[in-house]
């Protein structure tokens, strides 16, 4: 009797350890699938929705019918400039004008920090011309790198892509916070591949300085966006702000394989290995987002 008791244990712990094994990775032909079993999509754009030149015609299927079935989309950009500047960028690629409500920002978070001066009042702007939007009726405060109180970075200088530039313009400046609005590593814009604001954060922090960021994955962003009681579907191309995002916070994700990641896997079947080697998992991927 007291063995016939071992042997049913064994099988009952056996059997939890099963259910609670690895996630099972599931290749979509369709998002139609299981469009069903959610209330909210929250998508990223560059990378899924367009490649920085054009739309991805089989993404814009999608949110049709998403709209069409009365499903809340909102699109989550870790872009570091105002949610208006993005719905102008969005309109020149012509989308249409009833997805451009919901349009979320890391600049749009990082300029309430901006305002309420919760890093100092000035700072040295690290990044293109074209982001200066960012601190819009707050250009009184910009200043020069040795008078600044904190760094405000949303990219790379457009006249410096070398980075060894960066290591030498930060090295003697690591005891000033450095506020990063786009935690993105690299995006590529058609074929071409271009650094974002979080490569710069990475080199500040290896000379040991500390950074703030703003944008996927940190949970503060989602805040804005999640409702009790929807289950909610993140659909990223990033698996170290989209994917992680989505982890930290316990929502199902969609993987799009063909984006800032294409360069790092041969077949599919190494995605497990990709998503280890990033320390997250998925529920979902697709090559493409299409319906």
């Amino acid at each position: 009797m007291a063995l016939l008791s071992l042997i049913l244990l064994y099988f009952a712990i056996f059997s939890i350890k099963t259910l609670k094994g690895p996630l099972k990775l599931k290749k979509l032909k369709h998002l139609s699938e299981i469009y069903n079993d959610y209330d909210t999509f929250i998508i990223d754009l560059w990378g899924v929705m367009h490649d920085g030149i054009r739309m991805n015609s089989g993404a814009l299927e999608v949110i049709e019918n998403l709209y069409i079935s009365k499903k809340r989309i909102v699109f989550l950009s870790n872009a570091p400039r105002p949610s208006e500047n993005v719905r102008l960028f969005l309109r020149k690629l012509n989308m249409d004008e009833k997805f451009l409500n919901n349009i979320i920002t890391s600049g749009e978070a990082a300029i309430k920090s901006l305002r309420t001066k919760k890093f100092g009042e000035k700072f040295f702007h690290l990044g293109p011309q074209r982001d200066t939007s960012l601190f819009k009726g707050l250009e009184k405060n910009k200043t020069k790198l040795n008078n600044c109180d904190f760094i405000l970075c949303t990219g790379l200088f457009d006249e410096h892509k070398d980075l060894n530039f960066y290591f030498k313009l930060l090295e003697n400046n690591t005891k000033k916070k450095l506020v990063c609005t786009n935690p993105d590593l690299l995006v590529h814009k058609g074929i071409q591949s271009e650094y974002c604001a979080g490569k710069i954060a990475e080199i500040f922090n290896s000379l040991g300085g500390e950074v703030v960021y703003f944008g996927k994955p940190h949970n503060e962003v989602y805040n804005l966006i999640l409702k009790k009681n929807e289950k909610n579907l993140v659909i990223g191309d990033n698996l170290k702000t989209d994917i992680k995002g989505a982890n930290n916070l316990g929502l199902d994700s969609l993987f799009v394989t063909n984006g800032v990641h294409r360069s790092e896997f041969k077949e599919e079947s190494n995605l497990d290995e990709l998503l280890n080697n990033y320390n997250v998992k998925t529920q979902f991927f697709q090559k493409e987002l299409n319906w």
